[in-house]
């Protein structure tokens, strides 16, 4: 299949998150490296075999924008934030992130200096494997928004005290990670961000309140922080967020649709594109979109589903998308999974085959509507 609006801006009108399941050759390579079987070169040599294999195959199915897949990650943030500067991450000795029914293994970080952004970051190397094997297709790079790191960090004792001062710090580390990576060639960039479901959730808003954390100095403080980290963004580079409510296992954390925080969202945060979730009764309506009020902000509707393998009704799919024409254009908006198909190593509980058919499936609907 031809890839579709191969020369327009991203978003694109099919268009994918990010994640995809990782191929046995991966699982079972980065399993004998941290068994001390192999070293990290034929790591690498693995995972970049696989990720020309996934990036061939996104282009064979019409996408116009090809990921790695987040192939050599084991988190979908983690693996980024612990490689700032002032960042540890670490092992707690009991629990991993809640989710429903499910809890992932121990995994956490702390900020235990001055943040920063370093040139030698693994994952500007990782963008610019993608950017050669990518060729004439749009690359795009994925890495968690600056609010995940005081979302799921801690602070070690005496270590910014003033905590504006490392929300300041924070956003100036990420306007370096920023123009690092439109130096490297990139100009499609996501921000992946959880903070903005829970604060769409009543349940989580009360665990929040209940670690003494006022929801709405968060909701403004994370708006603040990215706007800054967005201040100086090169004006042909497009940056989009994605808003997840949690995907691990095939399951969730929060519920509850954006109205609480749509009016931020969509008219205060200088985001090119949003990725919502809309693949459950659990991200409410389309009624929120009514604060979309500029032409220049496109929203993908993430109404194909990750979390398992049966095909969407492609009628049904299309009917949703005109229902969200109620809000927003039909010009402003694309299509996508709602979520990615790997936001941590272990994949959601679907196989490849049926992946690669649910963006096969994207790109027929996207062609369906918009061509």
């Amino acid at each position: 299949m031809s890839h579709a609006n191969l020369g327009h801006k991203p978003p694109f009108r099919a268009d994918q998150v990010g994640s995809l399941l990782r191929p046995e050759p991966v699982k079972e390579a980065r399993r004998r490296f941290f068994a001390g079987e192999i070293d990290q070169d034929t790591l690498t040599a693995v995972e970049n075999d696989a990720i020309r294999e996934i990036v061939a195959k996104q282009k064979d199915i019409g996408l116009a924008a090809v990921t790695d897949g987040e192939l050599r990650r084991s988190w979908w943030h983690f693996d980024f934030l612990e490689h700032l500067e002032g960042v540890q991450g670490y092992e707690p000795k009991q629990g991993g992130i809640q989710f429903h029914n499910v809890t992932t293994r121990p995994r956490a970080i702390r900020v235990v200096g001055k943040l920063g952004f370093s040139k030698d970051h693994p994952m500007l190397a990782h963008f610019r494997f993608l950017r050669d094997v990518a060729g004439e297709h749009v690359a795009k790079m994925t890495i968690p928004s600056p609010s995940m790191l005081h979302f799921r960090g801690e602070l070690a004792d005496g270590v910014y005290p003033d905590e504006d001062e490392m929300f300041h710090d924070l956003a100036v580390a990420y306007q370096d990670a920023i123009r690092a990576f439109y130096d490297a060639g990139c100009r499609y960039l996501q921000l992946d961000d959880t903070a903005w479901a829970y604060l769409c959730s009543d349940e989580q808003k009360q665990q929040m309140m209940a670690k003494g954390r006022d929801p709405k100095r968060l909701e403004a403080k994370y708006a603040e922080t990215i706007n800054k980290a967005l201040e100086g963004k090169p004006a042909d580079m497009t940056i989009t967020m994605h808003i997840c409510r949690g995907n691990f296992r095939s399951t969730w954390i929060s519920s509850g649709g954006y109205e609480p925080v749509a009016e931020t969202l969509f008219q205060k945060l200088n985001i090119d594109g949003f990725f919502l979730e809309y693949d459950t009764e659990r991200a409410g309506g389309f009624e929120p979109l009514r604060f979309v009020n500029r032409k220049s902000l496109t929203i993908v509707l993430g109404l194909i589903t990750s979390k398992h393998g049966a095909l969407e009704d492609k009628d049904e799919v299309k009917r949703r998308i005109d229902e969200a024409t109620h809000y927003v254009p039909l010009e402003q908006l694309c299509l996508s999974p709602q979520c990615g198909f790997a936001s941590t190593e272990e994949g959601n509980l679907l196989t490849e085959d049926e992946q690669w058919a649910k963006l096969r499936h994207v790109v027929e609907i996207a062609h369906e509507v918009w061509n």
